[in-house]
């Protein structure tokens, strides 16, 4: 085995290279590999600017919690203070559209009837509301005749001014305009209730801030005279309606009255007064 081992002095050089080149390539891969991993640019990028908001609004909700609630007027809350006590955007953005009109909230039902707020929600805000005094001398003095004038026109209410109802949103909303283009105008605001999707209670809300103040004027349907197709045009009666009303009248004879309709097989007897108002003998 010792043969094996014996090098002359050149062998012994040339080992010794050898090491110092294997060595030198491996001490060359870890520097080169450390200095593009140091260098690759990483995917995922800090917001500064989020991360800034998010600090902030930790800071807001443990200031919050250790400050005690004072009283305020809700017809002037901030963006801030609406924020801190559970409003969404939009609510507050009802609220400030129903401001920039130059109306003041001065009730807490009235409150929540314009931010659409939930009850929960306004059962936590509602013990720090505080209304000016003249707000509530004026309502308690106000002539039961002025309320009218505050009514909207249903006629001519845009979304936004119906989505101050709590419980109608936007679908609602354009529903109800459609709903009014397709009738040609409201004839009285009990039409609401034929909306689809309008729940009663909702119903109620709206007719309490909205009347037909500016009726359309509308042609009659003959119902002695009419043709399936003229029948058929009211939005209350489609074509299978209209075909049994042609045949009844056929077989029995003229309508003597309106409310002889409900005879007819499905005719829709809840709404016979909204009919009504469509067709004449």
């Amino acid at each position: 085995m010792r043969s094996y081992f014996r090098f002359n002095k050149q062998e012994r050089r040339g080992i010794f290279f050898l090491l110092a080149l294997i060595g030198g390539v491996q001490l060359s891969y870890f520097l080169f590999s450390g200095y593009n991993v140091q260098r690759t640019p990483s995917q995922f990028t800090i917001d500064s600017a989020m991360v800034r908001m998010i600090d902030s609004l930790k800071t807001v909700k443990q200031t919050v919690g250790n400050t005690p609630m004072l009283p305020f007027n809700p017809s002037f809350i901030s963006d801030y203070k609406g924020y801190v006590l559970g409003m969404s955007v939009a609510e507050i953005d009802r609220l400030q559209a129903f401001r920039k009109q130059g109306q003041y909230v001065q009730t807490a039902t009235e409150f929540q009837e314009v931010t659409g707020i939930s009850d929960s929600l306004l059962k936590v805000m509602a013990p720090f509301f505080k209304f000016p005094e003249f707000a509530k001398s004026t309502k308690l003095k106000k002539p039961e005749t002025d309320k009218v004038k505050t009514l909207l026109d249903l006629n001519l209410a845009t979304e936004e001014q119906l989505q101050r109802i709590s419980g109608i949103g936007p679908v609602l909303s354009r529903r109800i305009l459609n709903f009014r283009r397709s009738l040609g105008g409201f004839l009285v605001k009990e039409q609401l209730y034929d909306v689809y999707g309008l729940e009663p209670e909702v119903v109620t809300r709206a007719m309490a801030r909205f009347d037909v103040l500016s009726k359309p004027s509308i042609k009659k349907i003959g119902i002695n005279t009419a043709t399936i197709d003229e029948i058929a045009s009211c939005v209350y009666l489609n074509s299978t309606l209209a075909e049994r009303i042609v045949r009844y009248r056929n077989q029995v004879g003229a309508f003597d009255s309106i409310s002889e309709l409900t005879k007819i097989e499905d005719f829709p007897k809840d709404k016979i007064d909204r009919i009504k108002l469509y067709l004449a003998l």
